[in-house]
């Protein structure tokens, strides 16, 4: 260990001699044998080790854990609800989940601010590194746009924050909140340095930050400003200068099987340009059984979207109270979900009505040409599996409606198959090769998780099009996506900010954060009052943020920390 901070100059005669009584000698303490900001910040490795810890910190709130206990990017909006009912748990009443003590604001507000306090350490250790300065524009840039992204999280969800950019150097209790306006001012700065120092994506390595995620997260943010033409000039510049464009054929790990290309998008290595995916901007990477890699093959506690979304179809039992599935088990197949547990459920203006159906009619087979709603994209049908299901084997629960599941529906509901990896489950959790049941212990999405996909950078442009009165350009925009789709043409007269609000449904549910998108266009109370049978009678207009948490609140004893309206 180093020795005391010494304050006088009594040191043995040798000492004297060679080094005098030089202050600032002795005050100075340089750890030598464990780590601190002093020695941890020299090298390239030392500073890879630091980005790549903000790229794990990302992941860890992108992904959701086996409760879901803190997905607010979808529950509680209009796509997506509790699916087992429940006041206290997973924004079942926002009264209840919401509030200045509450776990959900607490969690992102300190998991955001980790990700702001590590990036200044980052970029204010890097004058004093042996890295060259060409090297250290590249380095400053990823970690400022990591600080970026992460004031864009907390701007949208809290509204006026403080505002951080310095290295904390010793502790501090008098934050105040900054203006809105000098949020997105230092947003903008940072990521336009990104844009400008950062590698473009065809030179970046799968997963890493880029050109055109600081030129994507520009456009967002020039839409809030109501600068539209530099919005245009941000999403253009990822549309037609970065190597981009929308995949259109089958490609990828299940290419000759039956699917379509939407499909592909979501099938177990599909997701990065390695694999030949040209519409990733930026990929959450998980590796299977590798250390720090996020998935393992006996469970775990990451990526759990199949888990939370999928139906609880292993609890079904058949009118004659048989199980409903063969060996009473999950299986990797489109039918079952995976090891579903039903905690979030689309709402039916996602299932049914973005896709012009009338839930109170058979959807089995759907008729529109648009492929996400296809059979192999969104699954409206479970068929009984359990050959000792002598009557039903092989026909459908909703002929043959079980009566667990009349009594409480969350057992199984149509769910899209993004969320599952049918057939591509690793070995390890399959209890039966052969017939593909899994083991309990299944629930993980065993894929890379898509952060920005291309059709969201048109949807961005289309929404600057439509403020600035060009709704010709905007139509078209939506129209590539949609031609992809094979849907029907978007005109002109139809475009608003709620059909773009469904056609990023239609396309990206279960992969953006709908909360932070509904926040930033001003929809969050008025569509989830619309379209969620759960939260539309609780949720008030001062939901609209969350709150400051109260712990944050009560540390800040030198300053004041407004809390926002309502709390």
């Amino acid at each position: 260990m180093t020795s005391k901070i010494i304050k006088t100059c009594l040191l043995a005669g040798a000492m004297i001699v060679n080094f005098g009584c030089n202050e600032d000698t002795f005050l100075k303490e340089i750890p030598k044998d464990f780590y601190s900001p002093e020695n941890s910040f020299i090298t390239e490795s030392n500073f890879s080790a630091a980005l790549t810890d903000l790229y794990a910190k990302v992941r860890a709130i992108h992904s959701v854990n086996g409760g879901a206990d803190f997905y607010s990017e979808v529950l509680g909006t209009d796509i997506a609800f509790n699916a087992r009912l429940e006041a206290a748990t997973r924004i079942g009443n926002y009264a209840a989940a919401i509030t200045p003590q509450g776990t959900i604001p607490r969690y992102h507000w300190t998991s955001w601010y980790k990700i702001i306090s590590n990036a200044n350490t980052i970029i204010s250790r890097l004058p004093q590194s042996s890295i060259s300065e060409a090297r250290q524009k590249v380095v400053a840039a990823e970690a400022k746009l990591f600080r970026a992204w992460a004031y864009k999280q907390l701007v949208y969800l809290y509204g006026a924050v403080p505002l951080i950019t310095e290295e904390a150097s010793s502790p501090k209790s008098d934050f105040t909140r900054a203006p809105r306006e000098e949020i997105f001012k230092q947003i903008i700065q940072d990521a336009t340095d990104a844009a400008a120092n950062l590698p473009a994506l065809t030179a970046a390595e799968d997963g890493k930050l880029n050109k055109a995620v600081a030129n994507h997260l520009l456009a967002e943010t020039y839409i809030t400003l109501k600068d539209y033409d530099k919005a245009i000039a941000a999403a253009t510049e990822v549309i037609q200068n970065s190597g981009l464009k929308l995949m259109t054929e089958r490609f990828g790990s299940l290419r000759t099987q039956s699917g379509d290309v939407f499909y592909d998008l979501f099938r177990v290595g599909n997701q990065n340009r390695k694999a030949g995916n040209t519409e990733s901007i930026w990929v959450i990477q998980y590796e299977l059984d590798v250390i720090g890699g996020g998935l393992a093959s006996t469970g775990g506690a990451l990526n759990n979207l199949e888990r939370v979304v999928s139906p609880a179809v292993f609890s079904i039992v058949d009118p004659d109270g048989r199980p409903a599935l063969l060996d009473n088990l999950s299986a990797s197949t489109l039918n079952s979900g995976g090891r579903g547990v039903a905690f979030v459920q689309p709402t039916d203006y996602w299932t049914y009505e973005i896709w012009g159906l009338d839930p109170k009619k058979d959807n089995r087979k759907v008729t529109s040409t648009d492929i996400r709603t296809s059979s192999y994209n969104i699954v409206r049908d479970f068929i009984y599996t359990n050959p000792a299901s002598t009557k039903y084997f092989g026909k459908s629960l909703i002929d043959f409606p079980a009566n667990n599941w009349l009594a409480q529906g969350w057992r199984w509901y149509p769910y899209p198959s993004k969320v599952t990896t049918p057939g591509q489950h690793p070995a390890g959790l399959m209890q039966d090769a052969a017939k593909l049941t899994l083991k309990t212990t299944a629930g993980a999405t065993y894929r890379d998780m898509y952060m920005i996909r291309l059709p969201e950078t048109y949807f961005l442009r289309a929404e600057a099009y439509l403020l600035k009165g060009d709704t010709q350009k905007a139509a078209d925009d939506l129209n590539v996506v949609r031609n992809r789709a094979k849907a029907t043409p978007v005109t002109p007269a139809e475009v608003t900010l709620d059909y773009i609000l469904d056609e990023r449904a239609r396309e990206l549910v279960f992969e953006e954060d709908r909360r932070v998108t509904l926040s930033r266009m001003g929809k969050l109370v008025e569509r989830v009052r619309k379209y969620n049978p759960l939260n539309k009678s609780n949720i008030q207009d001062f939901h609209a943020l969350f709150p400051i948490p109260f712990s944050e609140i009560e540390a800040n004893k030198d300053g004041k920390l407004e809390q926002n309206p309502g709390y």
